[in-house]
Parts: structure tokens; sequence; C-alpha cells
């Protein structure tokens, strides 16, 4: 007998796997299937013996081989691989939609198998979802079930663009507010990151203020990569409109275009325009950038190896450091220790220290993963795929780590999270009330 529960939950919700009924030390393969993005097939597979009483419990057993090692009640989702090689979308192809995972149970020299299977969900039970495309904003507002008010989160993605509705729908089923906003690569807006106007995002939280008016005014930022410098700097530019800040894998300071530039204007162009100009980037005017180690280094490449080169001029790193000392509100911080993608351990050590010096008034956390790479997501994804093609240039690089330490990233840090953000609207003053933002 297959026994998996709860069948139907949150994502983020870990499952008991288990098989009843076989003989003492049997071996069994258990397989988990599951359809992703467009439709493509992600399988992982392994085999299990049977304990004195006939159990296999996926929380208590490690395989005797298959497509993970080690304890894990999860395994069989986080080591999934894709039937289509290069594909890397862990989510369905419809924004927030529910992922049904197939389990089928095989004993040796039975041609017969047993089938389960679970529902992992991003939307919670009458969470709603509202397209928004109003005052030149793109995103889309998830909203909890129940009246509210409700603290709110603003998401933002990274360079590869877009809405990322499955972080939104998550933190709303858990409570919040969630807009996922997008800054570029999304319809009506530029396909690169290069230009990119900051009041676009004082536009995105004045609105977000006006419409959900948050519970005590509480809004958070949660970004990823260039996402994660960019709620770091939002923080320092609109500390008013900003009650605590989420930065996952984060730059500490300002970032030219880099792999999601506008080919007419190039990779070292500026990323980020603030009331007219440029914001000073790491790459200018900078004596020891070189772009060789990523243009001509060893395969698989790692981007962070070029960003290194840039961080040996002082000079022109605290002439792109972000001043995240003006920041009003506590600060929390993901990293990893074998980032391929820019050297966000360093980076995060950088902010803190920084925020330190400043004697920060408020919370700073830091949880940086040992031996985990760029993608830190949240749990129960497949964590398998670490070479990839950027989604705007098409340049082939490593994100780094492995799938078994990226997986316990992904499940950690959004415990962290979830307790960080408790924590910094419990500790907000009752009398901030609802502010409107006009």
């Amino acid at each position: 007998m297959l026994s998996i529960t709860p069948e139907d939950a949150l994502i983020d919700v870990p499952r008991r796997i288990a098989v009843d009924g076989l003989a003492p030390g049997e071996q069994i393969e258990i397989v988990s299937y599951t359809l992703r993005g467009a439709g493509v097939p992600w399988r992982a597979s392994a085999r299990f013996a049977a304990d004195a009483q006939g159990t296999v419990d996926l929380q208590r057993d490690a395989p005797l081989s298959g497509s993970y090692d080690g304890v894990s009640a999860m395994g069989l989702v986080w080591s999934q691989v894709p039937d289509t090689p290069g594909a890397r979308e862990q989510f369905g192809a419809e924004p927030g939609a529910a992922l049904r995972t197939d389990i089928a149970v095989r004993r040796a020299g039975d041609a017969s198998e047993v089938h389960g299977g679970f529902v992992q969900r991003l939307a919670g039970k009458d969470v709603t979802r509202r397209e928004v495309r109003e005052q030149g904003l793109v995103g889309t507002l998830y909203l909890p079930a129940g009246p509210g008010p409700h603290p709110a989160v603003m998401i933002l993605n990274g360079s590869g663009g877009g809405i990322n509705e499955p972080r939104a729908a998550l933190y709303a089923s858990h409570g919040y507010a969630a807009f996922a906003l997008a800054y570029f690569k999304a319809p009506g807006l530029s396909d690169y990151i290069s230009n990119t106007r900051l009041e676009y995002f004082e536009t995105a939280l004045a609105w977000l203020h006006r419409t959900v008016r948050p519970a005590q005014g509480f809004v958070a930022l949660s970004g990823q990569s260039r996402g994660g410098e960019l709620v770091l700097l939002l923080g320092t530019l609109f500390p008013e409109s900003v009650s605590a800040v989420v930065g996952y894998v984060p730059g500490a300071v300002v970032h030219c275009a880099q792999n999601a530039c506008d080919p007419a204007l190039g990779r070292e162009g500026p990323a980020w325009i603030f009331r007219g100009r440029p914001l000073p980037h790491v790459w200018e005017h900078n004596r020891t950038a070189t772009w060789a180690p990523w243009d001509e280094g060893p395969e698989p490449r790692r981007h962070a190896d070029a960003l290194l080169t840039a961080l040996q001029d002082p000079e022109a790193v605290e002439r792109a450091r972000i001043p995240v000392e003006q920041i009003r509100g506590p600060v929390m911080l993901l990293s990893a220790t074998d980032d391929g993608s820019w050297p966000s351990s360093l980076y995060s050590r950088m902010v803190t220290e920084r925020l330190a010096q400043f004697a920060h008034p408020h919370v700073v956390a830091h949880l940086d993963f040992e031996g985990a790479g760029h993608s830190i997501l949240f749990p129960y994804v497949p964590t398998t795929q670490l070479g990839y093609a950027h989604p705007v240039s098409g340049r082939r690089s490593t994100s780094g780590g492995s799938p078994a330490n990226n997986a316990h990233a992904d499940e950690a840090s959004w415990q962290g999270v979830l307790r960080f953000l408790q924590q910094a609207v419990a500790a907000r003053p009752a009398s901030s009330g609802d502010t409107t933002h006009d």
C-alpha cells in the first residue's frame, strides 16, 4: 500500500511518502513524474529496501541508489530532471497553477505498479489573482483570503525579467498582499534591463500603498538576483515607502546592464536611471574589471569570475556601493557560497558590514548557504538544472551549487523569510496605520 500525506497542500509543505505491506528487506523502485512548464515531463526515481516491518518511509529511509542520496522526504521532487534537455521551468504552464506529481511503486519481478500522487498548490484556498495594467505598471496582484487589511510584499525578478507569479501566489497564501511587478521582458515593457527608470518603482510603491492599504502601512520588497540588487537600492531611494527588504542572492553595488542589456547599448551600459541620470555602476572607470574570465573561461563558465575582477578596484566599488544605511527597516539577505552568477555571499557580507558600520537600528538577518548556487527559490521544486542559457543574451553558464545543497537552501531560505517577515510585521508600530501615497 502506497500512502502520501498530505495529498493536497501548498507547495512548501513536505509530504510523507511511505509504502507498507512489503516483505522484510524487499527492494522496490519509487518513481515520480510531474508535468511542468509547457507540458514537459520531469522525472526522478530511487530504489529502497523495506525494514523489518515491511515498510519504506522516505522521511526516514535513504535510497540504495537513484536520483538522490541521503534521507530526504521530498528527494523525489527536487532531484527530478526534464525529459527535454535544457528545460528549466519548474512550475505549471498557467500562472499560479497547481502541480500534480504522480508516484509509481514497482516491485522486482512484478509487472504491475501501485500508483498515487499529490498536488502542490501555489495559491491557497480563496487567494485571488488580479492582473495590473494601470499607470504604466505591468504586474499581478495576489490577495489572501479574508477582507484584510494584510501586510504587503512587492516581488521583483532578476535578469530574466517577467512577472514572478509563483512567489507572489505563495506569499499571498501565507497572508501577504503580494504584488509581482515586471520591469522588463513583459507585455508593454522593454525587452531589456538597460536604462530602467527607477521612478517606475516609485509609482508602483505608491499604487500598492494606495490600492491595498496594507496593514500598518507595511510594504516589504522581495527581489532575486538583479531584483535583489534592486530592492536594496529602492529601500535607499524610497525609505518612507519600504518597511522591510528581502534580498535573494543580492548585489551590494550597482551593476551595469550585463547579460540583460539592449545589444545596441552593450553590457557596460547603465541598468538604472533615476531623475534623468544613470546611476554610477561598478564597471564604470574600473581599473581592474575584465570580462575575460567569463568570455574566455573554461566550461561551465561562471559569470561571477568576471565580477570578482571588478571588485578589486576599491574606488570603483565605493562609487557604486548601494548606501544601504538609508534603509529604514529590517533587512534579510540570502546568499550562496558557490554562486556561479555573481558573488552573492561576498555581496551580502558587504551589506551586513555596512549596516553594522552605521549601527542600523533594525534587524539584519543573513543566511549564507554552504555549497549552494544562485537559484535559491522556495521548497520542493527541482534543483538539478545548474547550466542554462541566459533568457536575454542566450549565453550559457552555470548558476553553481549542487542539487542537494540547492534543495536545502530552497527549504531553509523560505522558512527563514517567513519568520523574518512575521517578526518585521510584529515589530511595526501599531500607530503606522494604513498609508496613502499620492
